[in-house]
């Protein structure tokens, strides 16, 4: 079991930054694959962001990349979204999310833990 806690939501002017922080915890919780996922209200939970166990790849989506940095600490087992430039249409419900295995995914459905989630309000 991997259990996940995020951090870091509230709320933003556009055009500001934030940086969201999940701890990791649990059987072999640095051996994993990551992603960051959000929710906008009435709309179905979608990819962000992910990265490999290592750290030496990662994934973005297209709406978020040159924004957005997905980034880990296997030590602390803590993984990191650094967002800048941010939008109204960033504003959801940020989630983490961990594979059991050490690739990274694109797809919600292959990810095996998740945590409770962390609200982002970006202002117009």
């Amino acid at each position: 079991q991997v259990q996940l806690v995020e951090s870091g939501g509230g709320l933003v002017q556009a055009g500001g930054s934030l940086r969201l922080s999940c701890a990791a915890s649990g059987r072999t919780a640095s051996s994993n694959a990551m992603g960051w996922f959000r929710q906008a209200p009435g709309k179905e939970r979608e990819f962000v962001a992910a990265i490999t166990w290592s750290g030496a790849s990662t994934y973005y989506a297209n709406s978020v990349k040159d924004r957005f940095t997905i980034s880990r600490d296997n030590p602390k087992n803590t993984v990191y979204l650094q967002m800048n430039s941010l939008k109204p249409e960033d504003t959801a419900v940020y989630y983490c999310a961990a594979r059991e295995v050490r690739i990274a995914s694109t797809m919600k459905n292959e990810y095996d833990y998740w945590g409770q989630g962390t609200q982002v309000t970006v202002s117009s």
